[in-house]
């Protein structure tokens, strides 16, 4: 990727691979390879996408980041700091400068507890207010997301799936972090609320100067939000452009295929889809080579045997493929 100045979040050739094991000894029998070689950075107030079909790893990508989930070889830069390697208790000043919003709100909230107990939980764990001080902190970050503050000693089970939402944001931003990493924040949303959840997270990060990794399916939202787009595909990146450029100019196939069926709202214009044949190979046993050659109409012998380098084309934009 591009070299940026002072990146909030940079990833260097970032491996995630889970061993299976069988038997009675679970002795290993191969490997899951979710992520296998990403890079990719992050500037302050940037907002980057990851798009691409269910299975490909973005989740796992967002998790590793996080360092909910270890890797298996590469490195993770917040800030400039490496923290890759670090333990759970050297970890936690980090764990400040970086929070996630996941897909479900109600399954990331605890049903027992109050909405206002949700939020100034972080500010209690890291020591940053209490009693009157911490009151007021809440209130405040209720008033922030939209939030009533009559409704601080509601529980989740109170709230309707986009407030819930907004919970899980305030809780985000009680420690002022500099990334947010949101897991599909808004599919499990209405559309009309899903715009109220993408319109506030875009004021939230013109007012604090917050950077996003955002992971979604809908290339709609992507499209309003981002402000680069990475494409992947099992585990790695084939595409990576400004998000004007990924959509008037996709290079890759894989791109192309997915842009194609975005539905487009004029009824005049009509758009012809580009259906993909086959499944996605098993990350298990990636297929030789490129690893969409084998639903690619454009493959060639040279796609069957060696593997394409992210290669930039032009004004930083990136792709993945011999052909193009």
């Amino acid at each position: 990727m591009s070299e940026l100045v002072h990146p909030v979040l940079q990833v260097k050739g970032l491996k995630t691979h889970f061993v299976l094991r069988k038997g009675l000894l679970q002795r290993p029998a191969g490997a899951v390879h979710a992520v296998d070689g990403v890079s990719f950075s992050i500037a302050q107030g940037q907002t980057l996408s990851l798009v691409g079909e269910s299975g490909c790893g973005k989740s796992t990508l967002a998790r590793t980041v996080m360092r909910l989930v270890s890797p298996t070889a590469g490195s993770v830069h917040i800030n400039g700091t490496d923290i890759t390697h670090l333990s759970k208790a050297q970890m936690r000043p980090y764990r400040r400068q970086m929070q996630m919003i996941f897909q479900d709100p109600f399954a990331s909230l605890n049903p027992r507890m109050t909405a206002g107990a949700i939020v100034s939980e972080p500010l209690m764990v890291h020591g940053i207010a209490e009693s009157k001080a911490l009151e007021e902190q809440t209130v405040a970050l209720f008033e922030q997301v939209g939030l009533r503050t009559d409704q601080i000693n509601n529980y989740p089970h109170q709230f309707s799936g986009g407030q819930r939402q907004r919970i899980s944001i305030a809780r985000a931003l009680a420690l002022s972090p500099r990334l947010i990493v949101a897991d599909e924040p808004v599919s499990a949303l209405d559309v009309s609320i899903q715009a109220q959840v993408i319109n506030l997270l875009m004021e939230l990060q013109r007012k604090k100067g917050l950077s996003y990794l955002f992971i979604a399916h809908d290339l709609a939202v992507v499209e309003h939000i981002s402000h680069f787009v990475a494409v992947m595909y099992l585990g790695k990146i084939v595409e990576y452009a400004d998000k004007k450029t990924l959509f008037c100019d996709p290079r890759h196939p894989y791109t192309e295929a997915l842009l194609s069926a975005v539905p487009v709202p004029d009824p005049n214009i009509k758009r012809v889809k580009i259906l993909l044949e086959g499944d996605v190979p098993s990350p298990v046993n990636p297929p030789p080579g490129c690893a969409f050659q084998s639903r690619c109409a454009f493959a060639t012998p040279q796609c069957k045997v060696e593997a394409p380098d992210l290669r930039d084309v032009g004004g930083g934009h990136l792709v993945s493929c011999h052909v193009r």
